[in-house]
C-alpha cells in the first residue's frame, strides 16, 4: 500500500511482466524504420498500443495492462523515438505518416480489426486513426483525452496550468527572453531546432521537465532530469507536432469528424484532476456518442502510472476479454 494515501500502488493492478514473442523492424520505405513488438497470446484478441508524446516511446510496463492469455498486444515506437530510427527526426513525420504506419503494421501482422489503446497523444492518434479507418477498429480504450486543439495547447503552454504551479511555470517561461514569451511553443521551436545539439538538449530538458512535473497528482514539484537523448527527442517531436497543430485540417477537426466513429464502442478513463489534458476534452468527446463510456477517476491526474488510472484501464481491458 502507498503509505501516504492508503491506496494501492499502480503496479499492484497490473499483470506480471512479460517478454515479447516477436520483435521486428519494419522499413516504411521513406527513410523511417519502425520498431514493433508483440506479446501475450499470438491467437488472442489483437490490441495496438499507441504511446503518448508525441515522442514518448513504449516501455515494458505498457505490456502489463492486458491479460496475456487473452490478448495479442502490439506495441511500436512511433517515428523518431524509442528504438525507431532515425532518432529525433521530424522529416516525413506527421500525424498522417503515423496513421499510415499503423495501417502498414496491421497489414504486416495479418490483422483484420483490432482494439486501439492509447493515452494523451496516443488517444489523439487512436481517434484520428479510427476516423480515417473506422472499419479496422473494434473498440477504443482511451486515457487522458487530448483533442489536439488550440485551447488545449493554450492551457498548457499559455499559462492556464501554470496558474496552479507558478514556481514550475516560471522555470519554463524564464528560459525564454521576455519579448518571445507571447508564443512559447514557437520560442521553444527555434531553440529545439537550432542545429546546436547542446542547446537543443538543454531546452529539451526544460520542455520535458515542465510536462513531467505535472503528470501525476501524487507528485508536487520538479522531478529528476530526463536523460539527455530522451529529452531532446521527446521535446523536438512534441514541439514539432504542436507547432503544426497536429497536422490536422483545422482546429477542432476530431470533434468535427466524430460522427465517423459513432458506431465504434469506446471506453474513456479520465483523471478528474488531469492538469495536462483537463477532463473537459473527454467530456466534449463523449457528448452525443452513445457508445462512449466516460469514466472519470477521482483523485487522479494524467499519468498512466497513477493507481486509479491503472486500475481503470486494466478493468476496461478485462471487460473486453472473450467469454
Amino acid at each position: 500500500m502507498d503509505q501516504r494515501s492508503g491506496q494501492k500502488r499502480a503496479v499492484e493492478f497490473l499483470y506480471p511482466p512479460i517478454d515479447p514473442f516477436d520483435q521486428r523492424i519494419i522499413d516504411m520505405r521513406d527513410g523511417h524504420r519502425i520498431y514493433v513488438e508483440q506479446c501475450g497470446n499470438p491467437d488472442g484478441i489483437p490490441v495496438v498500443v499507441l504511446h503518448g508524446g508525441p515522442g514518448g516511446g513504449c516501455s515494458p510496463a505498457m505490456r502489463r495492462y492486458f491479460d496475456p492469455t487473452a490478448f495479442r498486444v502490439i506495441l511500436f515506437d512511433q517515428r523518431g523515438c524509442g528504438r525507431s530510427r532515425p532518432h529525433a527526426s521530424v522529416l516525413q513525420n506527421t500525424t498522417w505518416h503515423l496513421v499510415n504506419d499503423i495501417e502498414m503494421i496491421r497489414k504486416e501482422l495479418g490483422i483484420s480489426r483490432w482494439i486501439c489503446f492509447g493515452g494523451s497523444w496516443g488517444a489523439t492518434l487512436a481517434l484520428v486513426y479510427a476516423i480515417t479507418h473506422p472499419d479496422r477498429v473494434a473498440h477504443l480504450v482511451l486515457r487522458g483525452v487530448f483533442l489536439m486543439t488550440r485551447a488545449e495547447l493554450d492551457w498548457f503552454y499559455g499559462g492556464g496550468a501554470g496558474a496552479f504551479f507558478p514556481e514550475l511555470w516560471s522555470r519554463f517561461v524564464n528560459a525564454i527572453p521576455q519579448d518571445e514569451r507571447e508564443d512559447l511553443i514557437a520560442a521553444y521551436h527555434r531553440r529545439l531546432f537550432s542545429g546546436n545539439v547542446m542547446e537543443e538538449t538543454r531546452f529539451g530538458r526544460i520542455w520535458a521537465n515542465w510536462e513531467n512535473a505535472l503528470a501525476s497528482i501524487h507528485n508536487d514539484g520538479p522531478l529528476g532530469e530526463s536523460p539527455a537523448e530522451y529529452a531532446r527527442a521527446f521535446a523536438r517531436l512534441e514541439n514539432h507536432y504542436f507547432h503544426n497543430g497536429g497536422f490536422l485540417e483545422e482546429d477542432g477537426w476530431i470533434l468535427r469528424e466524430k460522427s465517423r466513429i459513432k458506431n465504434i464502442p469506446a471506453t474513456v478513463i479520465q483523471g478528474r484532476y488531469d492538469m495536462i489534458c483537463p477532463p473537459v476534452s473527454a467530456w466534449k468527446l463523449a457528448q452525443g456518442w452513445d457508445k462512449c463510456d466516460l469514466r472519470l477517476i477521482p483523485f487522479a491526474g494524467h499519468a498512466l502510472s497513477e493507481p486509479g488510472i491503472s486500475e481503470g484501464l486494466v478493468r476496461a481491458m478485462d471487460s473486453l476479454r472473450r467469454a
